[in-house]
């Protein structure tokens, strides 16, 4: 256990590199993904003036999602290196994670490179943020374990969805526009099921389906993972742990009143010291 400003990024990031090369295509990245169950891959370019490979970028299942998917590029056609995000976003393994999840949220982004200097030493990751201030003795996830029902302050109550028929494509389409990482599926006006980033590119691009004719009921998770509005962040965060899921369904009294992403876990330390909603 420890307090907010204790630990730092050195002791919450993965050394172990997961990398492609630039010219590896959409469909070989994504099938890395689902081997690996990653939600990025560092994108690598081989440096012809010396045997060293050098990291370019980062590609993430978002970047498929919105820059493959939802625009109809031929993932068979399309390289690692045209749709990456560069330079990669770095952190020093020296700085507290604070100041990664600030880093985070002023970009928008889920992952950070770990550099010592120049190289590139590790990744770390919203859930590793999530582990972080779940598991501080102070600080914002501390003062929330007071405040009454405290998933409705982080979950979002408008719940975007989509039929079961709709096509991979068309919910591509809405998670870019909506720039959102998941839907509900609608059957017969119920909620059944949910579709996210990762369903789109372990299930749809690495597998080469057909994005404009597969339906999204396909490839949905069902029945719907959910928790129970009056739990903890705690239970939130080893929930979404133990079934390697981003988001789950909140209820109350059985009925589906929000969605919580793992990114809304660590939306409570994106203003430094205390969280805005507890200094009104």
């Amino acid at each position: 256990m420890t307090g907010l400003a204790g630990q730092q990024v050195s002791a919450y990031m993965h050394r172990q590199l997961e990398l492609v090369s630039q010219e590896a295509t959409i469909v070989e990245t994504a099938v890395r993904m689902r081997e690996r169950s990653l939600g990025s891959v560092l994108v690598e370019s081989l440096d012809r003036q010396a045997p060293d490979c050098r990291i370019v970028g980062i590609l993430t299942e978002t970047d498929l999602v919105r820059k493959v998917l939802a625009h109809g590029l031929d993932a068979d056609q399309t390289s690692a290196g045209r749709v990456m995000a560069s330079p990669l976003l770095t952190i020093a393994p020296d700085h507290p994670m604070v100041d990664a999840s600030h880093l985070m949220e002023t970009h928008k982004v889920r992952h950070l490179g770990v550099s010592d200097g120049t190289d590139v030493i590790g990744m770390i990751s919203v859930r590793d943020l999530v582990k972080y201030f779940v598991e501080a003795e102070s600080g914002a996830a501390r003062a929330l374990d007071n405040v009454y029902r405290p998933l409705s302050v982080l979950m979002r109550t408008v719940l975007e969805t989509l039929g079961s028929e709709e096509t991979v494509a068309a919910a591509a389409k809405r998670m870019a526009d909506k720039r959102i990482g998941s839907l509900f599926v609608i059957e017969a006006g119920e909620m059944v099921g949910i579709v996210t980033e990762s369903d789109l590119v372990r299930k749809g691009i690495a597998l080469r389906l057909d994005a404009h004719t597969v339906r999204v009921g396909a490839l949905m998770n069902s029945p719907l993972l959910a928790i129970d509005i009056n739990r903890t962040i705690r239970d939130a965060s080893d929930l979404m742990a133990k079934k390697r899921v981003r988001h789950l369904a909140v209820t109350e009294n059985a009925k589906i009143v929000g969605v919580l992403s793992i990114r809304d876990l660590v939306k409570m330390v994106s203003v430094r010291d205390r969280p805005e909603f507890l200094r009104r």
